[in-house]
């Protein structure tokens, strides 16, 4: 993660992020990629929450990578510290600067084999349904021809605890090919999917990502533990 992390304002944008994570959720969980990910490689979620780049950032800065990320950030000039950790500027009414982003992101994936994190529905919006994958995950794909597509499917749950619970699931990365926007759209569904089932049959097989705040009763029953002796 310090290869992530620039500087003080970098530990502060990351500090923040993790509070936020625990204050805001029960717990955060993954299901590990099954392979070490090479790089570069471009992440590729759906958009179905508000917390979304907060836990790919976690997921990703566990992953230990060998090479930063990015992330393209539609309002980057209401926090710009969150270069510090990645960002990149993306705005909606700039067609220039999102275009010079683009280009500085292909540079650095060819000459450094840094990573991407891109939502390539562009906005976010509810679930269930994923909207149409933009052009530039095939646009940056073409560019950097060695690129990996790692699609990940992100789900929320709010019904049995105080707070909600958040679940990253990473699938394989993608066969080359044509139409890789709408075959990583179909695959990021395939996740969503797979993801509910684990989640109502097998819960057990995810991990930790990242704590958050237990319930009021759990509070309330950790407190009445006995305090041991020494």
């Amino acid at each position: 993660m310090a290869k992530q992390i620039q500087g003080l304002p970098g530990r502060v944008v990351d500090a923040m992020i993790r509070r936020s994570v625990r204050r805001v959720f029960r717990n955060v969980y993954w299901i590990r990629p099954e392979t070490p990910v090479a790089e570069p490689a471009i992440f590729v979620p759906n958009h179905h929450g508000w917390h979304d780049g907060y836990l790919m950032y976690l997921a990703l800065s566990a992953l230990k990578l060998e090479n930063p990320f990015h992330d393209w950030i539609q309002e980057y000039e209401a926090f710009p510290l969150f270069g510090r950790v990645g960002g990149m500027p993306f705005p909606a009414d700039d067609a220039g600067r999102r275009a010079a982003t683009i280009r500085q992101t292909i540079r650095w994936m060819r000459e450094e084999r840094r990573n991407l994190l891109l939502f390539a529905e562009g906005v976010l919006h509810r679930p269930p349904e994923l909207l149409p994958f933009g052009k530039s995950l095939e646009l940056v794909a073409s560019k950097v021809p060695d690129t990996k597509v790692v699609p990940v499917a992100i789900r929320y749950e709010h019904s049995l605890h105080e707070r909600p619970e958040a679940t990253l699931l990473f699938g394989s990365p993608m066969p080359p090919g044509p139409d890789l926007a709408a075959r990583t759209r179909l695959q990021v569904a395939a996740l969503l999917d797979r993801l509910a089932a684990i989640l109502a049959l097998e819960p057990e097989r995810r991990q930790i990502l990242h704590p958050g705040t237990p319930d009021v009763n759990e509070r309330m029953d950790m407190r009445r533990l006995p305090t041991r002796r020494r």
